[in-house]
């Protein structure tokens, strides 16, 4: 091959194949020797399988010769390379062999300009096994090739690129599930290992029917003391136990208020006690429990005014301390009962109801330790944790030590307190860190005792980020906040290497020694962006504005300057002969700052986990630090890779780079890893460089292409996955984008259709985890600022601005970007018309569609709504709903808007909502298009007095009423027996179904339990108690108390079954070939029962019972009967409207179609159906209008339905359908969809036939109801139809 030579003698111009011998690799150095890398040009490192990889060096020589080295690791046999050279329009191929072996190498030289590539496979023959590139051949360019060039997931291996390992997404998935040792989080024990502590405890509670009120655990090196208060028959103890095997002598005293050291009253002393002047000293002691030694004390308090106890201990003449401080008892701490969980007031249901199923599911407790009603803004917060924070401001603001170690000590409080302890820590830490918190007044300390009590602090934090993998996403922003800090000479070089420099620079006077005196006593944060000030002043040519520009960019103020202990009042004035020394040693300083100080600094966490030793001359001589054991195969190299490149104005390799570092770190992140908190470190620091590096490429995506920015959204949203303890919906979003890059690529016309479904999905979940994080941490800011007297401002926004600080600000704009661009390739529009009217009215913008359901307004009312969920009510008054949000088309409150003749819309364009929120108390004219609304402001005498009439009249159902229901005296009746005076519409339009469908198509079997049986099973003697209860709470609900709806609705759940009912059902159920619950065991008949219930209990769902009255139906004369049905484990549901909704056209079929069960569809779940438009003339040719965006999907195996079916339902020109409950008698499971493994997102053939199967049985069934247009409801499995309901439409 002309040009091309290898390491060893070819076998050129033979024909036969290359054999070429390789020794061992070189050994390639796993530690960082600089502060900045020197740079090469790495190739890419490819994954062949779960052991072995291939390494891929591209290294230009001399004139146009490139070298590329290859290095095979732990290959079980021997390979053979298949490759060839590429150029414009020829291959040429040729064969080489790796040995096998730990490390295997080839290096090959290539001296032809006109060579761009090589193209390659691996083979092991012996085991005839191919390794490929994701299903392509490797690929790697020599040069840059001569045209554009787009990258996808898996990208080629270019100088100057990384190549990212071929890995499935989903090993990146994380599902807030402990592993190991399961972990009692009330008392921070585990189950694994019992130690005589924990039963020590178990002895308290158990024999002495002790109530344990607050405990804390300390380290005495390899022993622990375990200090707690209890409770029993009114008397309130301390108890003291310890392995410690030495004998000990605690040192105590109480405290009525922090810091206090007073001398307890002589007569709570416990025997052989010596009274001091300030505190009192008592000796264990000694006790076994179950053959395990230790030592006990046991102090009886006198009153309940006391704080907490302080104390030391003595053992002999030594005297032991918590760290550097005393140890402490916060009396203050009360343990939360799991049974007081209350909801933080900014939490909606669906947030509620998803973390208490989570809290559930996982076995694990979501502590919200908070008092109902409280009225001093406590309500979802750890309330007595962040009172004692504020008790111990003062102490804190006396140094960082003081800081660090006051909340090192408070650890074990906020670790019982659950999440919301640790959002109380978070958000101490964070205003602190924004300098909203006193760092420093009236204290010296040395930098070394700063980081030891960062080191202890953060110790701590790593300790629960193993304990409790539910909270590591929480503890990651802790961190975040923090320095590193460390033991040993860590921090004292701060205080050593100031000393140095200015003696080495000639700078002993001025200003550098004004900040060498703060650095002797009291370093801070400050002192970071100090040091880079001087840096930038330096290379600035000594331009004192450089030097303040970058201190006033960083919050540093000439007042804040002059503020601290030992102010700084110069400004530096140095000579430029000074400038090379300083910018030297001050490069190197930095360092130091940085390790103690930063906790996201990139270039100080790569070298603490790769390790260095310094270089310099007289200076920092002997400082080493190790790398980390244990590092993945070729990651020091990936680093290097990194901060290579950190500058680079193109950031996609970069960013490439520090997903894969992050992808490699996952695996010891999740493991006991020794040095662990220094890999969490360098994950933060590797997500915020990710963070910085996107936000720098902002101006680049400026015109790029669509695919472009989806390449990018798909970086960013694997970076916050990397982040973020719950990933699955993001890793399914991250997959999804993936997919709609490759339907691009391969002109697929759906292509950007689909990219939309996922740019959706993607907001849906920004949106819920800024609901998340608000709801967990704004109500402690708020309540621990108003303690603190932080400015309002700042706790207004500390939600907000913690969002800002992390990747999901970077990825909601640039899906903000994409958007318009999707919209525009799919032909969306700016609006999607779900409800088509004229309208004019006043515009009112208000937040949530669910806070104004049962208002009334007084004239034509626009109302511009935030969020709508799709099962609220349109307000009296209400002429347009405009939102952003995406209800479904067929949701309730999509019909709700229909029938009243209400403009329902959603607005895709931000800019647009925008312009109409600010037309807010002006009067618009909306005419609406096929996918566009125009408006116009029109004066108020336009809005004639005729037509607004018109248009309220038009939305006031007129008085309806019902007829009740009588019980004709059976309590259960099959699908032969239903009728008029029996059931409701949808029993009887099942039973009409059932043998007049076609065949294909499925009903399923049926019976139910009449009208009048819930009245007679009520009345029943045995539910008298009952029936008293509810007549006293319908009196309170007759006169406004809808309080009572709920009361209700639990008193009905203590309703027993009459015999003759349980009897009568069963008979009924086998008799039409449905399995009998009670065959199962009584627990399974007692499943049934309870949602029989669930299902008479939602005639009082406040919604339901609003919307009666709305319409004056008498509510009590709403009967409810019962449908029963076996459940269709379902592979797809759907809704049709044999008349499209949205544009009224007859001869077109609209549906709605999602994965697994319909109650996502017909319920108020996030996000999209797929939904799809079908002509009644072709039917075989379904067109898809858009793909799901639902980030859930309901699964049921083997189960019974059981279905509201009230005489209110389908009244003429009134939807009562989705009022009321259908409730299984076993629970959902919910799954995170992935909608790129399901066939009818990627098969289009698939798609059309399902689509078109479920188009046909609705045109079917509404030609059996001679033409008159129908909702339908229906489910998939295993490609058969079956219909579960069907009412006219609406």
């Amino acid at each position: 091959m002309a040009g091309v030579s290898y390491y060893a003698a070819a076998a050129a111009g033979t024909g036969r194949p290359c054999v070429v011998q390789f020794g061992a690799a070189p050994n390639r150095s796993r530690r960082v020797s600089r502060t900045r890398l020197r740079r090469r040009n790495a190739g890419g490192r490819f994954g062949l399988d779960s052991n072995s990889e291939l390494q891929v060096d591209v290294k230009p020589s001399s004139g146009s010769m490139v070298e590329i080295e290859l290095v095979a690791t732990n290959t079980g046999s021997a390979l053979a390379l298949h490759w060839g050279a590429l150029q414009p329009g020829r291959r040429i191929h040729s064969i080489l062999s790796f040995q096998s072996g730990s490390n295997s190498t080839l290096k090959i030289e290539i001296d032809n300009p006109g060579l761009e590539s090589i193209e390659f496979v691996i083979v092991d023959e012996a085991q005839n096994k191919w390794f490929k590139n994701n299903g392509q051949n490797f690929q790697v360019h020599m040069r840059p090739p001569a045209g554009p060039h787009h990258q996808g997931q898996q990208h080629s291996a270019t100088a100057g690129s990384i190549g990212r390992k071929n890995r499935d997404v989903m090993q990146l998935l994380s599902k807030n599930a402990s592993t190991g040792d399961q972990v009692n989080e009330a008392t921070g024990t585990t189950s694994a290992k019992c130690t005589v502590l924990d039963l020590f405890i178990k002895s308290l509670q158990e024999k002495h029917g002790s109530q344990v009120l607050c405990k804390k655990v300390f380290k005495l090196g390899e022993k622990e003391i375990l200090a707690l208060m209890s409770q029993v028959q009114g008397s309130t103890k301390v108890h003291l136990a310890t392995d410690h095997v030495e004998p000990l002598i605690l040192h105590w005293a109480l405290a009525k208020k922090a810091g206090e050291w007073k001398a307890p009253p002589p007569g709570i002393v416990p025997a052989g006690s010596t009274l001091l002047e300030m505190a009192c000293e008592s000796p264990f002691s000694d006790a076994e429990l179950n053959g395990l030694h230790h030592q006990v004390l046991e102090i009886e308090l006198d009153e309940d005014s006391y704080r907490g106890m302080p104390f030391v201990l003595r053992s002999n003449q030594t005297w032991i301390k918590n760290g550097t401080s005393d140890f402490y008892l916060d009396f203050s701490r009360r343990t939360a009962k799991s049974s007081e969980v209350t909801l933080p007031f900014s939490f909606s249901p669906i947030l509620a109801k998803n973390l208490l199923q989570k809290s559930s599911q996982n076995h694990m407790l979501i502590f919200f330790p908070c008092i109902k009603g409280t009225s001093d803004g406590s309500k979802g917060t750890a309330k007595a944790l962040l009172e004692t924070i504020a008790d111990l401001e003062e102490d804190a603001q006396r140094s960082l030590m003081h800081r660090f170690n006051i909340a090192a000590d408070l650890i074990d409080q906020a670790k019982d307190a659950g999440q919301l302890g640790l959002a109380g820590l978070l958000v101490w830490m964070r205003f602190m860190a924004t300098r909203q918190l006193i760092w420093n007044k009236n204290y010296n300390v040395k930098p070394r005792e700063i980081s030891q009590a960062q080191d202890r602090f953060t110790d701590n934090l790593q300790s629960l980020y193993k304990m409790y993998p539910q909270h590591r996403e929480m503890l990651r922003m802790i961190m975040y906040t923090v320095g590193r800090g460390g033991q040993g000479d860590v921090g004292q070089r701060i205080r050593d290497e100031i000393l140095v420099i200015q003696r080495n620079n000639d700078c002993m006077g001025g200003m550098m020694e004004e900040w060498h005196q703060k650095l002797h006593n009291n370093t801070s944060p400050d002192d970071v962006v100090i040091c880079q000030a001087l840096m930038d002043y330096m290379s600035s040519d000594l331009d004192i504005k450089v030097y303040w520009d970058t201190l006033n960019k960083n919050g540093i103020t000439k007042e804040r300057l002059l503020s601290y202990d030992h102010p700084i009042h110069s400004e530096p004035n140095l000579k430029s002969e000074q400038k090379e020394g300083l910018l030297r040693d001050l490069t190197n300083y930095m360092r130091s700052l940085k390790a103690v100080h930063s906790g996201a600094d990139l270039e100080s966490a790569i070298g603490t986990c790769t390790g260095y030793t310094s270089e310099s001359q007289g200076f920092m001589v002997g400082v080493e630090v190790n790398p980390v054991k244990g590092l993945p195969s070729g990651f020091p190299e990936l680093l290097k890779f990194v901060l290579d490149h950190i500058e680079d104005k193109s950031v996609e390799s970069l960013v490439e780079g520090l997903l894969e570092a992050r992808a490699e770190l996952r695996t010891l992140l999740l493991s006991s890893t020794e040095r662990l908190k220094d890999l969490i470190f360098l994950d933060i620091a590797l997500d915020s460089t990710v963070r910085t590096a996107i936000e720098r490429s902002f101006e680049n995506l400026n015109n790029a292409a669509p695919e472009k920015i989806m390449y990018f959204i798909s970086l960013v949203v694997e970076n916050l996955a990397l982040s973020t303890d719950d990933n699955e919906n993001l890793l399914c979003c991250l997959k999804g984008w993936n997919h709609a890059l490759e339907m691009s690529k391969h002109s697929d016309d759906q292509w950007a259709l689909y990219a939309k479904a996922f740019l959706d999905r993607t907001r849906l979940a920004l949106a819920t985890k800024g609901e998340e994080y608000h709801g967990i941490l704004q109500p402690s800011a708020e309540y621990l600022g108003s303690l603190l007297g932080i400015e309002q401002w700042t706790v207004n926004i500390f939600t907000e601005e913690i969002i800002r600080s992390g990747s999901a600000a970077s990825l909601s704009l640039l899906l903000n970007r994409l958007d318009p661009v999707l919209r525009n390739v799919a032909n969306l529009g700016s609006w999607q018309i779900i409800s088509p009217v004229d309208v004019a009215g006043y515009v009112v913008v208000v937040d949530q569609l669910l806070t104004v359901q049962h208002k009334s307004y007084d004239k034509p009312t626009i109302l511009v709504v935030k969020g709508v969920k799709g099962e609220e009510e349109i307000p009296d008054g209400v002429v347009a709903v405009l939102t952003p949000d995406m209800p479904d088309v067929l949701s309730h409150v999509s019909v709700r808007a229909r029938n009243s003749k209400v403009l329902f819309a959603t607005c895709f364009d931000p800019n647009i909502l925008s312009e109409l929120e600010q037309n807010k108390g002006k009067v618009l004219s909306l005419k609406p298009a096929s996918v566009d609304i125009s408006y116009r402001e029109i004066p108020e005498s336009e809005l004639l007095v005729s037509s607004s009439i018109d248009t309220l009249d038009g939305q006031k159902t007129p008085s309806l009423s019902l007829a009740k229901k009588q019980f004709l005296g059976k309590y259960a009746i099959s699908a032969e027996e239903f009728s008029d005076e029996m059931v409701g519409a949808k029993s009887r339009n099942i039973a009409y179904l059932n043998g007049k469908v076609p065949s294909w198509v499925s009903v399923p079997t049926s019976v139910a339990l009449p009208f009048g049986t819930f009245e007679t099973v009520l009345s029943d003697k045995i539910n008298k108690e009952v029936a008293q209860k509810v007549k006293i709470l319908t009196e309170k609900l007759d006169q406004g108390e809808l309080g009572a709806l709920n009361e209700i609705r639990n008193v009905l759940l203590n309703l027993t079954a009459p015999t003759y009912l349980v009897s009568e059902l069963k008979e009924k159920m086998q008799g039409s070939g449905m399995p009998w619950p009670g065959d199962e065991g009584e627990q399974r008949w007692e499943q049934a029962w309870t949602a029989i219930k669930k299902v008479w209990a939602s005639k009082w769902n406040e919604r339901a019972y609003l919307s009666t009255r709305k319409v004056k139906l008498d509510h009590s004369n709403l009967s409810m009967a019962v449908l029963v049905q076996q459940v269709v484990s379902a592979d797809y549901a759907f809704v049709i409207h044999t008349t499209n909704p949205s544009s009224g056209e007859r001869s077109e079929i609209y549906a709605e179609v999602v994965k697994g069960l319909g109650e996502t569809l017909v319920g108020a779940y996030p996000g999209r159906a797929m939904s799809f438009v079908c002509s009644k003339d072709n039917l075989e040719s379904p067109k898809v209008l858009g793909y799901p965006s639902k980030p859930i999907g309901l699964f049921i195996q083997k189960s019974i339905i059981f279905r509201s079916d009230s005489n209110g339902e389908d009244l003429e020109g009134y939807a009562g359908a989705g009022l009321y409950d259908s409730v299984p008698m076993d629970k959902e499971e919910q799954v995170v969809l992935d909608y790129t493994t399901d066939p009818l997102i990627t098969d289009c053939s698939f798609r059309t036939s399902t689509l078109s199967s479920i188009a046909r049985a609705g045109y079917d069934i509404e030609q059996l109801y001679g033409g008159s247009p129908q909702d339908i409801e229906g489910v998939v499995k295993d490609g058969k139809i079956y219909i579960v309901q069907t009412r006219p439409q609406m």
